[in-house]
């Protein structure tokens, strides 16, 4: 029920009515999104539920690919030393100059000695085995850095964009903050391990799906198994391709600061998630990680579509001297919400307005907010808009306003 203290603001429309009444009239009204899809007869346990994934993973986020929403998180947003996950980033600024034609695949590149020494077979790092001194094809430093994760051909690429892995280094921060993932910071091209080289789960997520979506063409290079280059043949090392049905990409990570992480993304019945996970203590708990985390990001979780941009959220405001009564309320985005299935049954929709609203109202005027709500996802608040113009009673009409509502005491 929505309370007001109406006789005070009826005599002081009377006068100059405006939006504020020292906090009097504060309107909830809550209601259940009465929406089949949200509110099938689906049988649970209310007690004790589970409703969100649990890991041992220090940084996590399960990320679903068609609308980015993220459907868990733990530590999700908070920046990360990402080893060799970080080489996406490297990957895509090379993708990025092949489309605007300053590389090819068929340009030949030079191995320096600093890329040999620092990231070749004499770093007992990983490598792709580039020899000093050599030139490589640009194809095949991809698919170095992405199957094979060679420290070397990243080096190599990034001397060739940028003229040195520093400069590049710097180009890899401002492309990712251009492209809206803040928490990027990098000062070298492969997860080298430095206290300044990090990026949250969250923004690897979304930069896989920057990949997968902008450069489709590319993109089945992340599932090939191995590639052999200077004779020397080395397998991916992503512990879902060839296990978990479905999936095709990204890329691991490694280091002592890091522990073993993964960005991994699948595909089944044309639905896509990506995963992220770092911080595990053992390739095996990242191979056990991957496909748990993997299963329930395709099974466990959904994303359901609340509103579409414009749609009337089903409820009206109460309109103070207008000349309509009330007036219907929409929202200006498409509102959904990524949620574990048990707590579908639980998800709520709050109406938060200060009413009765006072007229004139311009169709567009933001009335209040919507409120979504449930078990295990971090509530948010839209803004309410008007839906139509209700223009403001006329003097004689107040004057019966005030009337009226006196006689009904």
């Amino acid at each position: 029920m929505l309370d007001a203290m109406l006789l005070p603001r009826l005599y002081a429309d009377l006068a100059e009515p405006t939006r504020s009444d020292s906090g009097q009239g504060a309107n909830v009204v809550r209601f259940f999104l009465a929406i089949s899809c949200l509110l099938a007869a689906v049988c649970h346990s209310a007690a004790g539920a589970q409703t969100a994934y649990e890991t041992d993973a220090s940084h996590s986020v399960i990320m679903d690919y068609e609308t980015g929403e993220i459907l868990f998180s733990r530590n999700g947003d908070e920046p990360m030393p990402p080893a060799s996950m970080s080489k996406m980033m490297t990957v895509l600024m090379t993708l990025e100059a092949i489309e605007s034609g300053s590389l090819s695949l068929d340009d030949e590149l030079p191995v320096s000695e600093d890329a040999w020494r620092r990231g070749g077979a004499a770093s007992g790092s990983s490598t792709m085995f580039l020899e000093v001194n050599s030139r490589a094809r640009v194809e095949d430093l991809l698919r170095g850095v992405i199957v094979q994760s060679g420290n070397d051909a990243c080096i190599v690429l990034a001397e060739a964009i940028a003229g040195s892995e520093s400069a590049f280094s710097d180009m890899m921060t401002e492309r990712a903050h251009e492209l809206g993932l803040a928490s990027a910071n990098f000062t070298n091209s492969t997860g080298w391990p430095d206290p300044g080289h990090v990026i949250s789960a969250a923004d690897l997520a979304e930069l896989a799906r920057i990949l997968i979506r902008d450069h489709p063409e590319f993109y089945g290079i992340w599932a090939e198994r191995e590639f052999t280059y200077n004779g020397i043949r080395q397998s991916n090392r992503n512990p879902l391709l060839g296990v978990f049905s479905g999936a095709d990409g990204l890329k691991t990570g490694h280091t002592e600061d890091s522990g073993y992480g993964l960005v991994g993304s699948a595909e089944r019945d044309g639905v896509r998630r990506i995963i992220v996970f770092n911080g595990l203590d053992s390739n095996a708990a990242r191979a056990a990680e991957a496909e748990r985390m993997m299963r329930a990001a395709l099974s466990d979780y959904d994303v359901y579509n609340l509103f579409a941009a414009g749609d009337d959220v089903g409820h009206r405001a109460e309109v103070f001297m207008g000349e309509a009564g009330s007036v219907a309320l929409r929202v200006d985005t498409d509102i959904t919400a990524g949620l574990h299935r048990r707590a579908r049954r639980d998800l709520s929709v709050t109406v938060n307005y200060d009413g009765p609203v006072p007229a004139p109202i311009a169709e567009g005027d933001v009335i209040g907010t919507l409120r979504v709500e449930a078990p295990g996802y971090e509530a948010r608040e839209y803004p309410l808009l008007a839906s139509e113009p209700v223009a403001k009673k006329g003097l004689m009409g107040r004057i019966g306003a005030v009337i009226a509502h006196m006689l009904r005491g």
